[in-house]
């Protein structure tokens, strides 16, 4: 009997909150809704100011530290960067790669690609972010997602593309409510072509071993509509997930 793979939620604080204080409250509000929730993995991503003190917090193991990025160099004169080998040794596990709010600042695929390669290395599990700013009627956008899926997966292990996650995330529909955004259908039908897309470039196993994560407009009154129609198999939330609002989406999340 095959068992259930894990749900998987990431929740992106930005730069939020404004003071240790704020981030423990948070943090430990997370925590304390996560001690209730099985078959789901949380991955809580603050700021790096705030990683060491909530790192000494004690976690059930269903919860896990991520950072919102990571250098593409390992090491050297780089003015405000912080490495992979670095967070590694603060208790990370996970960093999110590739955000649009990241590329909008000038991120490249191929420097998100040796971000991707520099993550594997250090034993760093990370969350590669895709999504288009827009859709058209000739529907390019669809190749846009597939060039950058191509790009940013370009020349790596074999090994490291098992298991791999992807959160894809619609430019266009963040900041929207849930009504506006994405509706479940239209998730489960990217959520077949990446696989797809993965498939032909990569093989049908590492397709079939693709965690995809939705983040764009995630509330609480979606989260069990995009888990049973949209085929996903976790969520990447902003802004929410510093808010009560987390917890009932956590709640609503399949158990």
């Amino acid at each position: 009997m095959l068992m259930r793979r894990r749900n998987l939620v990431i929740a992106n604080w930005k730069m939020n909150p404004e003071s240790l204080e704020e981030a423990k409250r948070v943090f430990n509000s997370t925590k304390k809704t996560v001690s209730l929730i099985k078959n789901t993995d949380i991955v809580v991503c603050p700021p790096f100011p705030f990683l060491y003190p909530l790192s000494k917090s004690k976690l059930s193991k269903n919860i896990f530290l991520g950072v919102q990025n990571i250098a593409a160099e390992t090491k050297g004169a780089l003015t405000g960067e912080v490495s992979a080998e670095m967070v590694k040794n603060s208790g990370v596990d996970f960093s999110i790669v590739g955000h649009s709010e990241r590329r909008a600042m000038g991120e490249t695929d191929k420097l998100i690609n040796k971000k991707l390669q520099t993550a594997f290395s250090a034993g760093i599990t990370p969350i590669l972010c895709i999504g288009e700013k827009e859709r058209d009627k000739e529907a390019t956008y669809l190749e846009f997602i597939k060039n950058q899926i191509k790009e940013c997966l370009s020349s790596l292990q074999k090994k490291y593309l098992v298991g791999l996650v992807l959160a894809y995330e619609p430019i266009w529909a963040i900041g929207k409510s849930y009504k506006e955004a994405m509706n479940p259908t239209d998730v489960h039908e990217m959520v077949l072509f990446i696989k797809k897309v993965v498939g032909e470039l990569f093989g049908k196993d590492i397709a079939g071993s693709l965690r995809i994560l939705y983040g764009a407009a995630v509330e609480a009154e979606n989260t069990a509509l995009l888990f049973e129609h949209g085929n996903i198999d976790g969520l990447l939330v902003g802004h929410a997930s510093l808010t009560s609002q987390f917890g009932d989406i956590l709640k609503a999340v399949p158990k």
